[in-house]
C-alpha cells in the first residue's frame, strides 16, 4: 500500500546528516517522516524540487526584531516576514526592547506578540542585570526562552553588565549556555574621546578596538571557567579573540556574521558611511581573514545575523550620534551561499554553521537537521540563481540593506516551517504561523 503524506519534497538533492543526493521527503503531522526514494505515495501537496537543493531550515540565533518599545524601525511580524522571505525557518530574539526582556512577565508579553504574527519559530532571550542575576535560573527554564543574554559592553538599549563581580554571580546562576557580547566597558569609556564631538564614521573600529573586544573576551573565559558555565561568544570580529578562543573551545563556542566575514574596513566605511556602523565594528581585511581561518578550521560553531534594523533617518544622524546596527536576517542565506559559489565554503559546512550547529550549541529540540522524527523545517535554494540583492526586495520596516547592488549565486525559493509551506519564490504565503522553539532540558 503507498505511503500517505500531507507533503512530499520530490526529487531535489536533501542535504542530510550523512550524504548529499537525490532524495524524496515525506512529511505528516509537521514531522519529517521519511527519506529517500518513496516511490508511489499519496501526498496531500506536492513540492516539486527537481534542479533544487533540500537544506535543513536556517536557524538564526541572534536578530533584533525591536519589540514592544521601537517599532518604527521594525516588529515581529515584519522582522520574521523578512527571515522567511531569506530562507530562515527559525530566530532566537535579543532582550533589548522597551521595555528590556529581563522577567517572566517581559517574556510572556512577546510570547503573546508573537502567536499568529510570527513566520517563522522564535524564542526570546532574557537579558542579564544586576537585578534579576538571582532569578536567572528560573526564567531560561521558561518555555519560549532562548537563554541569558549578556551584554559586558554598552551598545544598544540599556542592558549592561560591565562589572566582575555581577558578570560572576550571572554566570553562576543557571545552566543553559549564555549568548554574550563581548566588548570592556571600561575601555570603551576611555576610548570615547577619539569620536567624541563628532569624527569619520572610519573612527568607529579605532573607538572599539581590537583590544576592547580581547578583554572582555578573556575576563568572560577566565570567569566561565571558574563558573563551569558554558557561554555562545557572539559575532567574534576579531584575529586576537580567534587565538584565544581556540584554546577554549570546551567551554565556550563561538559565532560570526555574514557581515564580518564579507566587508571590510576602510572600504566599506567609504562607501557606506554610517550604514557600516555596527557593534562590534566592522574591521580590516586581517581580521576578516582570521574569522575565515576560524571557519576553516572549525572553531566556529555557527553564523548569526545580528539583525539589527534602524531607519535610514537615524542611520544618516552624524556619527557617533548615528545608532550601530544593520538589518541582515533576511540577506544571511544568499551572501552566505555566495561565498559557497565561490569556493570559499562548503554547502556542507554551510549547514553546519546555519542549522546543525546552532541545534547543538543550543540544545534545540527537533530542529537542525533532515532526519526522521524531527521537524520538517526547509529551506529550499537554487544554487545557481543569480539575483542582485537590493532593498527593494528587504521586507524590514527599515527598507535598506548593507549588501545593496551585490550579485548573489545561490537564493533561498521556498521556505518550510513544520511543513507548511510560508515562502515561494520571495512570496509569503498563508498565514503567519510561527511557535516557540523547544529545547532539550538542562543537562
Amino acid at each position: 500500500m503507498a505511503e500517505t503524506f500531507d507533503l512530499v519534497l520530490q526529487g531535489g538533492t536533501c542535504v542530510t546528516p550523512s550524504a548529499i543526493g537525490e532524495a524524496d521527503v515525506g512529511v505528516a503531522d509537521g514531522l519529517i517522516k521519511s527519506i529517500g526514494d518513496l516511490g508511489r505515495f499519496r501526498a496531500v501537496e506536492v513540492f516539486d524540487a527537481a534542479g533544487l537543493h533540500i537544506l535543513p531550515g536556517v536557524i538564526d540565533t541572534q536578530v533584533h526584531f525591536r519589540e514592544p518599545g521601537l517599532t518604527e524601525k521594525e516588529d515581529i511580524a515584519t522582522g520574521s516576514a523578512a527571515a522567511a522571505l531569506g530562507g530562515v525557518t527559525a530566530v532566537f530574539e535579543m532582550p533589548n526592547t522597551k521595555p528590556p526582556t529581563i522577567s517572566a512577565a517581559a517574556l510572556a508579553d512577546k510570547c503573546r506578540r508573537a502567536k499568529n504574527r510570527a513566520w517563522v519559530d522564535i524564542a526570546f532571550y532574557v537579558g542579564a542585570t544586576a537585578a534579576n542575576v538571582e532569578h536567572l535560573n528560573d526564567l531560561e527554564r521558561l518555555p519560549g526562552c532562548a537563554g541569558v543574554k549578556i551584554f559586558m559592553g554598552g551598545s544598544t538599549g540599556g542592558l549592561l553588565v560591565a562589572d566582575e563581580t555581577t558578570l560572576a554571580q550571572v554566570l553562576a546562576n543557571g545552566c543553559r549556555r549564555c549568548a554574550v557580547h563581548c566588548e570592556d566597558e571600561d575601555r570603551l569609556r576611555d576610548r570615547f574621546k577619539l569620536v567624541e564631538g563628532g569624527a569619520k564614521v572610519h573612527r568607529h573600529p579605532q573607538w572599539r578596538d581590537a583590544k576592547t573586544a580581547l578583554l572582555a573576551t578573556r575576563r568572560l573565559l577566565r570567569l566561565a571557567r571558574g563558573t563551569k558555565r558554558r557561554v555562545h561568544v557572539l559575532h567574534v570580529s576579531t584575529a586576537d579573540e580567534m587565538a584565544l578562543l581556540g584554546g577554549h573551545h570546551d567551554i565556550a563556542t563561538v559565532e560570526v556574521t555574514p557581515q564580518h566575514l564579507t566587508l571590510v574596513a576602510p572600504e566599506t566605511y567609504d562607501e557606506l558611511g554610517t550604514l557600516a556602523q555596527m557593534n562590534p565594528p566592522i574591521r580590516e581585511a586581517r581580521h576578516r581573514d582570521a574569522l575565515w581561518t576560524a571557519v576553516d578550521n572549525g572553531l566556529v560553531d555557527c553564523i548569526g545575523s545580528d539583525h539589527a534594523p534602524h531607519l535610514k533617518e537615524d542611520k544618516d544622524r552624524p556619527y557617533p550620534e548615528s545608532p550601530s546596527g544593520m538589518p541582515g536576517v533576511q540577506t544571511l542565506v544568499p551572501v552566505m551561499l555566495n561565498h559557497v559559489h565561490q569556493g570559499r565554503l562548503s554547502l556542507g559546512r554551510f549547514v553546519d554553521l546555519t542549522s546543525a550547529g546552532p541545534a547543538r550549541v543550543f540544545a534545540i529540540s527537533g530542529k537542525g537537521r533532515i532526519a526522521a522524527g524531527f521537524d520538517a523545517d526547509f529551506t529550499v535554494v537554487d544554487l545557481k540563481a543569480r539575483r542582485a540583492i537590493t532593498s527593494m526586495w528587504i521586507a524590514s520596516r527599515c527598507g535598506w540593506t548593507p549588501f545593496e547592488g551585490m550579485d548573489a549565486t545561490g537564493w533561498p525559493v521556498a521556505t518550510f516551517v513544520r511543513g507548511l509551506q510560508v515562502m515561494r519564490e520571495g512570496e509569503l504565503l498563508g498565514e503567519p504561523r510561527g511557535s516557540a522553539v523547544r529545547f532539550l532540558e538542562c543537562l
